[in-house]
């Protein structure tokens, strides 16, 4: 998984997403969930690849970083909790996709009790 779109086409498979352009800038899109409007996907380009800012859970951030070379502290985000991946081909399309469900399930509606 190397290029925007099929990052997109995956996220859109997600129950309850949609693709957001905030900034007016088809450079940068997010996927949110419709019922909190909270992002779980920033994607954009950035140095000649395509980039993806996920969200993920202090334990498993070092993990993600030290398994690959092209997951770093996220560009533009809280470091602590979120990574980018650089979509460069190093890093297995089935991680890829593990990492953004993490993220998706982080930022999603909290369940009432």
């Amino acid at each position: 998984m190397t290029k925007k779109e099929e990052v997109i086409a995956y996220c859109l498979k997600l129950a309850d997403v949609y693709e957001d352009y905030p900034f007016h800038d088809q450079n940068w899109c997010v996927m949110r969930h419709k019922k909190n409007k909270k992002v779980f996907a920033w994607i954009f380009y950035k140095d000649g690849n395509v980039w993806v800012n996920v969200k993920c859970d202090p334990e498993w951030r070092d993990f993600w970083r030290q398994a690959f070379v092209s997951v770093v502290p996220a560009f533009h985000l809280n470091k602590e909790h979120w990574n980018s991946m650089i979509l460069d081909g190093s890093i297995p399309k089935e991680d890829i996709q593990r990492m953004i469900v993490e993220s998706y399930d982080l930022t999603g509606p909290k369940s009432k009790k």
